[in-house]
């Protein structure tokens, strides 16, 4: 049947089971807009209130339901507004189609109004970057488009179409979508053979997890791998509930914020299984004494991770979960009950602790873990309160924890809670935010209104941009470099103007009320918790020091006087 290029558009769509789209008309979109109008029925179209809140509502869809996050913008502005939640999605392997369109193409390359060449400015942060300007690739480049996001290890990839193609016409035909097979071919017996005999032969195993097992849906075979192993566990940031965090083997997280046991276990064994992680710097600490005793056995689809940052002595390519159930399948029943004492003996000894004489962000997070009884999905912006919400709430299931890893993009929390709100109806949402990174994309409480989403967002504010102020303490000799928000901003009233429910909590024993009051509404709300500006995130490891050094408060106390 003959069809125009905006019919094409949202015909791909359906064909890819799209339900919902997150976007911004514009006058070189017009034409698609158009159409959506006419399947408003089909396809779900959320107006936000920036682009910017679009691409990050498209990545927590994604996150949330493991679907294809979707997005769209104008040309120009729109489209250049989409970057840094593209890069966002980029940075944490999130699959993303961004469509957008452009001038027509006899507009094309002379500056035209409203023209930005938006593929080649996204092509460093995208699988792969598309300008369509003929109408009969339209439909092949938009399945493409959906097959690359998806295939892998996924991520976003930008469709870019001229005005002129979305009003042409061409020949169209449905094509059912072919199933996303995971990579397995690349799994060689000799890799699975010297991974078996490293497990074998290691006294003091430990398990490395990072988002590749969340993404991959590994979470049962990795629950069966550690049972087999007989080893604690760690995780990174994006890893969060690929392994229960209620787990009496689990240790908290790796890293600069990571746990003491975490950090100083991985220091001490002598072989870390590292299943879906890529040794961010802010995991390694000193690259050069990162896991020394250790053999390292990394597992990832990817093999450009593989040796990229901490040199490995063994690597399996392929899929998380397709690995796993190899490995157990050959797996004996291991044993390494004294080392896994010796692990959990650190885990008590070096507990997360927090001020409990006054309302802290880390009392808040553990009150909302205890009320929802951690069926909740968490979103965070960047910073401290991104910290306190991966030590002191315990993610069981994958999908639940949502976050900025590797961009760091304050402002990410609030769309991306809006996007796995709407993907995930069922559950309850909470976005974490700090007020600085609150400030960033605040209004998109007026999109949540608008359509009554009923996310959470709770503002732990200190006043200050907490992790920055944190850094200037220790490291800047307490020079706070424009980092003090000391204003006449009331998160109250924003929040009641844009149409939103909201409280304000100054006490630890207003927390839990306002909690479960929330909880009993199905609209909208924000809660402003007031917190100390000096509260800092404990453990912590310094920039350039090795994970084995990490250090708390007390030991900051015990090393400034001299014991």
């Amino acid at each position: 049947m003959q069809l125009n290029g905006s019919q094409i558009v949202v015909e791909c769509l359906k064909e890819q089971g799209v339900d919902t789209v997150f976007g911004y008309p514009g006058g070189a979109i017009l034409n698609i807009y158009d159409e959506l109008y006419k399947h408003q029925n089909e396809i779900t179209h959320i107006l936000t209130s920036h682009e910017q809140g679009a691409s990050h509502a498209a990545d927590g869809y994604a996150r949330a339901t493991g679907k294809v996050g979707v997005c769209m913008a104008t040309s120009g502005p729109g489209a250049t507004n989409l970057v840094t939640g593209i890069a966002t999605a980029y940075m944490d392997s999130v699959p993303m189609v961004a469509i957008t369109a452009n001038v027509t193409n006899q507009l094309l390359g002379k500056d035209s109004f409203q023209e930005v060449d938006i593929a080649g400015v996204t092509m460093p942060i995208t699988k792969h970057s598309f300008i369509v300007k003929d109408i009969k690739k339209l439909a092949g480049t938009i399945r493409r488009a959906f097959a690359i996001a998806a295939t892998g290890r996924p991520g976003p990839v930008l469709v870019d179409i001229t005005k002129d193609v979305t009003a042409a016409k061409t020949e169209y035909k449905k094509v059912v979508p072919k199933l996303i097979n995971r990579v397995t071919e690349t799994i060689r017996e000799e890799d699975i053979e010297k991974a078996v005999s490293m497990i074998k032969a290691s006294k003091k195993p430990m398990v490395f997890v990072g988002g590749g097992a969340v993404i991959s849906g590994a979470s049962r075979e990795l629950a069966e791998f550690v049972e087999k192993v007989d080893a604690p566990v760690t995780d990174t940031l994006m890893g969060k509930g690929a392994f229960n965090g209620e787990h009496k083997y689990y240790v908290g997280m790796l890293g600069m914020h990571g746990t003491k046991a975490a950090n100083l276990s991985v220091t001490d064994c002598d072989l870390l299984v590292t299943i879906g992680a890529r040794f961010s710097d802010r995991v390694t600490g000193n690259a050069k004494k990162f896991a020394n005793k250790a053999k390292i056995l990394h597992i990832d689809v990817d093999p450009a991770e593989v040796n990229k940052n901490i040199h490995v002595n063994a690597s399996i390519i392929g899929d998380c979960k397709a690995v796993l159930e190899i490995l157990n399948s050959k797996l004996e029943q291991q044993n390494h009950s004294a080392w896994v004492n010796e692990v959990m003996e650190k885990k008590e000894k070096f507990p997360l602790t927090y001020p409990e004489d006054r309302l802290t962000g880390p009392y808040v997070i553990e009150k909302i873990h205890e009320i929802t009884g951690g069926d909740a999905i968490i979103t965070t912006d960047v910073g401290q309160h991104q910290m306190w919400a991966a030590q002191y709430f315990k993610y069981q299931k994958p999908r639940t924890f949502l976050s900025s890893g590797g961009l760091g993009t304050m402002g990410y929390g609030l769309g991306a809670s809006i996007g796995a709100q709407v993907g995930m109806p069922e559950k309850r949402v909470f976005n974490i935010a700090g007020d600085g990174c609150f400030r960033m994309n605040m209004n998109e409480i007026a999109t949540a209104t608008r359509y009554n989403i009923p996310i959470i967002q709770v503002i732990l504010n200190n006043h200050v941009l907490g992790m920055v102020r944190q850094w200037q303490t220790l490291f800047y000799e307490k020079r706070y470099s424009q980092t003090i928000l000391e204003d006449k901003v009331d998160f109250v009233k924003v929040a009641e103007a844009m149409g939103a429910k909201a409280y304000r909590i100054t006490k630890r024993e207003e927390v839990e009320p306002v909690l479960r009051e929330v909880l009993s509404l199905k609209e909208p709300v924000l809660i402003d918790c007031v917190i100390d500006p000096d509260e800092k995130v404990w453990p912590m490891v310094a920039p350039g020091a090795a994970i084995g050094e990490v250090f708390t408060e007390e030991d900051l106390k015990k090393k400034e006087s001299g014991k």
